[in-house]
């Protein structure tokens, strides 16, 4: 599912002396089946973007179009409610939407408000669970008995047992310990592999930006300040830190190693990549 989006603008308070512009006439194309971050300062525009994608804002200006569905400023919301059966959007901490009795029960909840028949709830409530690592002994347990992973893991499942063609992740991972990060890591990435969705992930963590991502768009002040590879954006880390970002920490390591003389790329921003990396480096000094 492409997404074109042309001189989006968002005025919060438009009209009044509270007036205050989020997004600033931005251009911009995510690309079909990709895995893509969007990232920047708090207040820089991200989250207000990514309502834009399932229409629960409508621009102040401009257009969004999605596939051959175009969203305006005057949209009725009884015209958006096919689009947001494609674009699944997950808040920040969504465990707090949870609210069945029962783990399947609140997973299903999407997919029976769409109409389809018992059997299809049934296979689309376990396959994403499945998906999101959560196997049947949680089936009837209830979700607030799960950590804060798990809880987690259970809402990404109930966007997704209503087969989302975007799958959109406002920082999936705040507020959660190591454990439970590394468990929605694995399940975003589980996803976009087995489905081939595409994936729009905003977050402040830039290592875990590195790791999962395919293109980076960066925001700052409701504009779109660069897009390009992870290598390519995490290549400026000076750049990065005139916006309020930071690369990967490794990133800083490598740059320091150049300073003093080591003849080592300074594109690194993995810890894999490092790790190679310092093996070569460590065989050039024995040498």
């Amino acid at each position: 599912m492409s997404i074109e989006i042309r001189k989006l603008s968002h005025i919060y308070n438009e009209g009044t002396t509270f007036a205050s512009v989020a997004l600033d006439a931005i251009d911009l194309t995510i690309q079909e089946y990709c895995m893509t971050a969007i990232i920047g300062e708090t207040g820089s525009g991200k989250s207000t973007l990514v309502q834009h994608l399932n229409a629960l804002l409508l621009p102040s200006k401009g257009e969004i179009q999605i596939n051959d569905r175009i969203i305006k400023a005057d949209e009725k919301p009884k015209q958006l409610k096919a689009l947001r059966k494609k674009v699944g959007l997950v808040f920040q901490f969504p465990e707090y939407q949870l609210f069945e009795m029962t783990v399947y029960k609140d997973v299903a909840f999407g997919p029976t408000n769409l109409g389809l028949s018992a059997e299809q709830i049934h296979e689309n409530v376990v396959a994403a669970l499945n998906i999101v690592g959560i196997d049947e002994t949680f089936y009837e347990k209830s979700p607030f008995e799960l950590s804060g992973g798990q809880k987690r893991r259970v809402a990404i499942a109930g966007v997704l047992a209503m087969n989302p063609e975007v799958l959109i992740l406002d920082e999936p991972t705040a507020g959660l310990d190591p454990k439970g990060r590394d468990e929605i890591l694995a399940a975003i990435h589980k996803l976009h592999e087995e489905r081939g969705i595409t994936v729009i992930l905003v977050s402040h963590s830039m290592e875990d930006v590195a790791r999962l991502v395919d293109r980076i768009i960066v925001m700052h002040k409701g504009k779109v300040a660069v897009t390009g590879t992870p290598r390519e954006i995490f290549s400026h880390p000076m750049e990065l830190e005139q916006m309020g970002l930071a690369a990967p920490q490794v990133s800083y390591v490598f740059a320091k190693l150049k300073e003093k003389g080591y003849d080592v790329p300074t594109d690194i921003y993995t810890v894999e990549e490092a790790r190679d990396a310092l093996l070569k480096l460590v065989k050039q000094v024995k040498a």
